[in-house]
């Protein structure tokens, strides 16, 4: 069941984004390249239309029809479309970033009070109120660190289907319901059928319309692994992103930038800058998320600690390695 609507997400997906393409771009609804821009051309941005439009029904039908769906599914694809819209607006007339992280703090509110998840995220740890703060808090970093890192043709992309991959197989090795293993494989195929128009040089971007979304339902499910018992893969799948957007915006506070202005400082940007191809960053990117994949299997063999150690050394290795860049030809 979760492979064959995987299946039929991905189409969609692909499909709906090819049909995007045109509609933006009669619409002129560009991303126009300027001096922070790692586009040359007039790119059309709202492809996450399509990804939402594959990825959110086949949720729905996953809380409907599969046994075991994380509770308060409803809630989630409910506060997904609240901002889709809210960054559709966004993408098209501009909003200042109090308004957008209002929306942001609003939805992960709305879900942790009316759906809450049924353990503790951080396994007892903290006090109550203290784990629901915390979680609320990681939940809004990463949603906005999944935007700041769309930087280049391909990688929120990669990184939707690394972690979606990662999911569906940490909930088949740990033996979770089949509604976990549909909610990962439908998130990575949503991604691949949009990678095909996304892929350098891309004909389309996410915009904020598919990038703030993604980060709110990879966020929930990151969390929800972690409050289910796994929290080492739910720490190892995002470790890359998680990385570069942390350690990008604490260099920028310390130099007293504007951290929500845009830039080209992170990692994937500087190796860009260096001579990299942006397909060969996203691929490099990918290559790294399998070996997080890896790992988060490793994690759940009952080895945690190694896998978050060794998913840290390959992080540093891969920041590293963007760091340095260095042209190809």
């Amino acid at each position: 069941m979760a492979a064959l609507m995987a299946a039929v997400v991905f189409f969609v997906s692909y499909l709906g984004t090819r049909l995007l393409v045109g509609i933006l771009a009669r619409r002129a609804i560009l991303d126009h390249p300027n001096h922070r821009s790692s586009h040359d051309v007039p790119t059309p941005h709202g492809g996450g239309i399509a990804v939402l439009g594959a990825l959110l029904p086949a949720w729905l039908l996953t809380e409907q029809f599969m046994p075991g769906t994380p509770d308060g599914l409803l809630v989630v694809v409910g506060g997904a479309i609240f901002l889709a819209v809210v960054s559709w607006i966004d993408d098209v007339r501009g909003l200042g970033p109090v308004v957008r992280l209002l929306a942001q703090a609003a939805m992960v509110a709305a879900v942790l009070f009316l759906a809450p998840f049924t353990a503790p995220v951080f396994g007892g740890w903290l006090p109550p109120t203290a784990d629901l703060v915390v979680a609320a808090l990681l939940w809004i970093w990463f949603i906005n660190l999944f935007n700041f890192m769309d930087g280049i043709d391909g990688i929120a992309g990669v990184q939707t289907a690394g972690i979606g991959m990662g999911v569906f197989v940490t909930a088949k090795v740990g033996k979770l319901d089949a509604g976990w293993l549909a909610l990962g494989l439908s998130a990575a195929a949503a991604s691949v059928g949009f990678l095909r128009w996304n892929w350098h040089p891309a004909k389309i971007f996410l915009g904020d319309v598919g990038s703030i979304p993604l980060g709110f339902l990879l966020g929930w499910l990151l969390l929800g692994l972690a409050a289910a018992g796994y929290p080492a893969p739910a720490i190892i799948l995002p470790a890359y992103f998680l990385a570069d957007a942390t350690i990008t915006l604490v260099r920028r506070l310390l130099r007293g930038e504007k951290i929500w202005e845009a830039h080209r400082e992170h990692f994937y940007q500087l190796a860009v800058q260096s001579g990299l191809r942006h397909d060969q960053v996203s691929g490099i990117i990918a290559v790294a998320n399998i070996f997080l994949i890896a790992l988060a299997m490793v994690a759940m063999r009952g080895l945690p600690w190694p896998a978050v150690s060794g998913a840290a050394a390959a992080v540093a290795l891969l920041l590293f390695l963007l760091a340095k860049g260095g042209p190809t030809e």
